[in-house]
């Protein structure tokens, strides 16, 4: 996709009253949200208080954002969307506190746009804390999970 097929993509999603939109393909992720968000991301301004957030980059095997927090590593959410602790109402949570997860370990799943994305640890260590709960929405960048490493 070409910068100019973003351009068209971005004026025909500010037509519509949608506020927030994803879309991944092998060679492009692009996420636009008409609310303004406190982030570092490059932000264009397409109207008068319409922001468009636009993220172009290389799909990675894990984009979950980790920061540290007095050597704990706090998983926070890469997109908006519904939290789920499982795979299915009846299972059991993918963790809980106390568990001790491997890199790569399902932490929990986002739901956005009916897609179902899961988050996994970056780290090996323990779950000291999970911020939020089942079923609940979450926004860009909001604390999941505070994780001790080992």
């Amino acid at each position: 996709m070409n910068i100019n097929e973003i351009k068209e993509l971005l004026k025909a999603i500010d037509s519509t009253n949608l506020e927030y939109v994803k879309l991944e393909s092998s060679d492009l992720r692009l996420e636009v949200s008409k609310k303004a968000q406190s982030t570092s991301s490059p932000v264009l301004s397409v109207q008068q208080e319409s922001v468009v957030d636009l993220s172009l980059e290389k799909p990675v095997v894990n984009d979950t954002p980790v920061t540290s927090n007095e050597n704990l590593s706090v998983v926070v959410a890469p997109l908006m969307g519904t939290f789920y602790d499982s795979p299915s109402p009846d299972a059991d949570s993918f963790v809980k506190v106390g568990d001790v997860v491997e890199e790569g370990d399902t932490l929990c799943i986002l739901e956005a746009m009916k897609l179902m994305n899961e988050i996994t640890s970056e780290i090996k260590g323990e779950i000291i804390e999970v911020l939020v709960s089942n079923e609940e929405l979450v926004e860009y960048n909001q604390p999941l999970f505070k994780i001790k490493p080992l």
